[in-house]
């Protein structure tokens, strides 16, 4: 079966980075369409970024763009979202998922940005 496990948030300063990965088993990452969503408490869930089957970002929110960047490792079957100044506002518990495994969840990490 299918299984995904996202870590590494937490508290961080405005200004400041964090790395997100997701853990992939149960399917082999590469080849498929791979995304990061975000939602924060009284909002609709938000796509943040997306990388198609060939390794390229095709979709990145305005919101997050120049700023977060979507990427795999392979060998590892781990995809990422680097998050750099981050803002107050990107505040959220995050995501990944899967194109045509889209019941498939995780537990999300929560990335809090405060000062």
């Amino acid at each position: 079966q299918v299984q995904l496990v996202e870590s590494g948030g937490g508290l961080v300063q405005p200004g400041g980075s964090l790395r997100l990965s997701c853990a992939a088993s149960g399917i082999i990452l590469r080849g498929n369409v791979v995304a990061w969503y975000r939602q924060a408490p009284g909002k609709e869930r938000e796509l943040v970024a997306t990388m198609n089957r060939g390794g390229s970002t095709i979709y990145t929110a305005d919101s997050v763009k120049g700023r977060f960047t979507i990427s795999m490792d392979s060998y590892k079957n781990t995809m990422y979202l680097q998050m750099n100044s981050l803002k107050p506002e990107d505040t959220a518990h995050y995501y990944c998922n899967i194109g045509g495994y889209t019941a498939y969840w995780g537990q999300g990490t929560q990335v809090s940005v405060s000062s």
